[in-house]
């Protein structure tokens, strides 16, 4: 029962950081690094990362400066950033690409709430189904007389409050990512 409890602990915890890495994504009007994360760069005929490719530092709030280790690659990063679709356009000085990151409007701000929300919902679901796996795992411990059926109830309760746990944790995240979403 053990190592049931503490894969779903373990799976529980990778969906929480799979949501927090996917909302680093969603841009809310201020540079971030992270943004970025997702591109991959044609170097030398491979995808590769740009964190692999290139410092990504933020000088002020509303701008990314990617300064690439190889300055003939810089050309191929910029590409890559058009191509990533991030409604960003690079601009390039011949030694690095700087990235200003436009106001936000009200109604984007509305739509990328909704993403977020979807993006928490999706983690919910993922959760939710961590905890029929388990539960069905132990349902069938208790028909195998391995467990008794006091056990059996004790255990599900333990994954319950784990799930509810979980649960919470991925509804503040949302919310503090709303509320940066929000925020003029």
């Amino acid at each position: 029962m053990e190592t049931i409890k503490k894969n779903l602990e373990e799976k529980s915890k990778k969906s929480i950081s799979v949501l927090k890495e996917d909302l680093n994504t969603v841009r809310a009007g201020r540079a971030n690094p992270a943004l970025l994360d997702k591109v991959m760069v044609e170097y030398y005929g491979t995808p590769t990362p740009l964190k692999n490719l290139a410092n990504v530092s933020v000088p002020d709030p509303r701008t990314l400066l990617v300064s690439p280790f190889d300055p003939k690659a810089i050309g191929e990063i910029e590409k890559a950033i058009n191509m990533a679709n991030l409604g960003i356009n690079p601009s390039n000085d011949g030694k690095s690409v700087r990235l200003v990151i436009p106001q936000v409007t009200e109604e984007r701000r509305k739509e990328l709430t909704k993403t977020v929300k979807k993006m928490g919902e999706d983690s919910k679901v993922a959760v939710r189904n961590l905890r029929r796996d388990a539960n069905d795992h132990l349902k069938k411990k208790e028909k195998a007389h391995e467990i008794t059926e006091d056990e059996l109830k004790k255990a599900l309760d333990d994954i319950q409050k784990a799930i509810e746990k979980t649960v919470k944790e991925i509804d503040d995240i949302v919310a503090a990512k709303e509320k940066e979403i929000l925020e003029v």
